[in-house]
């Protein structure tokens, strides 16, 4: 049976395995040389896992050294430079550096992020609800001046909203992008569980089921990653996974998956880690799937009854 015990179980297990690893989120660190992920994103979603557990009660201390990790890496020139190796990513790094900057990080590091960002980028010029959702997240966060319309007339072209069709019979399957999508948008609209995603009733009902049914998906195929998402998705529109048959059934799914060390080896079992995998190889596949795994789990162990 799965209890609140199970996702607290979870979610220690998962903070320890990434505690214990965080010189490889460090891209200055002994570990950089061998390093098989990119470093900056790895630090950044460090930096939001940080950013999220700050806000719930009493969970802080179970990040460990992390946060000061953070604070170092966002006061390091060096990092700064990091963030714009790629230019694909460059204007999407820098707004996400500048928004989850932790205290007491100067606000003219924050300044010069921003200033990194490309000029259009924080309007809606060809890009998707989607995307307009993601950049006025963390511009709002950064304190950023933007052109985004404001989030309550993006609601009704979201994917929570436009994917819904997806459950009705006959629709066509939704992709593994489309999945993403959704559970991204939610997080961006929730807040990660601390806002009101915005949508109408009918809307947050139908976004309800269609969770439920990619998550008895992800339980027949393992895919563990989408399957933590898609929890915090349950959870931040309005749902308690551990009083629905599908999210009861994920977090088994999850809990079995676990390694003797905390970790999830990977997305699915056919991107996990293996034996005779190296250190470096074995943290690019399992960091990201046992950090959405930790911060499911603890958004949901702060909000159960004790």
């Amino acid at each position: 049976m799965v209890t609140s015990r199970s996702v607290d179980r979870l979610a220690a297990g998962a903070l320890d395995w990434l505690v214990t690893r965080l010189d490889h989120f460090d891209p200055f660190s002994d570990r950089a040389a061998s390093a098989a992920h990119p470093p900056a994103k790895a630090a950044l979603e460090l930096a939001l896992l940080c950013h999220c557990v700050a806000r719930l009660d009493g969970a802080t201390a179970e990040l460990g050294a992390a946060p000061d990790l953070v604070r170092r890496l966002w006061a390091a020139d060096g990092f700064s430079r990091l963030l714009a190796d790629r230019p694909a990513t460059a204007s999407s790094y820098a707004l996400i550096f500048a928004a989850l900057a932790p205290r007491p990080v100067d606000a003219g590091r924050r300044r010069a992020a921003l200033a990194g960002v490309a000029p259009g980028f924080l309007t809606p010029a060809g890009k998707t609800p989607y995307q307009r959702i993601e950049i006025r997240y963390y511009a709002d966060k950064a304190g950023a001046p933007h052109g985004i319309e404001p989030l309550k007339e993006l609601v009704p072209h979201s994917p929570p909203v436009t994917l819904r069709a997806a459950t009705e019979p006959g629709a066509p399957p939704l992709t593994t992008g489309d999945a993403y999508r959704l559970t991204h948008a939610t997080f961006y609209l929730g807040d990660f569980g601390h806002a009101d995603p915005g949508l109408p009733a009918q809307d947050t009902a139908r976004a309800r089921e269609l969770v439920a049914a990619l998550l008895r998906h992800c339980v027949a195929h393992d895919l563990w990653d989408l399957a933590a998402e898609l929890l915090l998705t349950q959870f931040v529109l309005g749902a308690d996974p551990l009083r629905d048959a599908a999210g009861a059934a994920a977090v088994d799914c999850l809990t079995r998956a676990a390694e003797p060390d905390g970790s999830l080896p990977g997305r699915s079992p056919e991107l996990a880690a293996v034996a005779g995998d190296s250190a470096a190889e074995t943290f690019a596949k399992a960091y990201h799937t046992t950090l959405v795994t930790a911060l499911m789990a603890l958004t949901l162990s702060a909000a159960s009854p004790r």
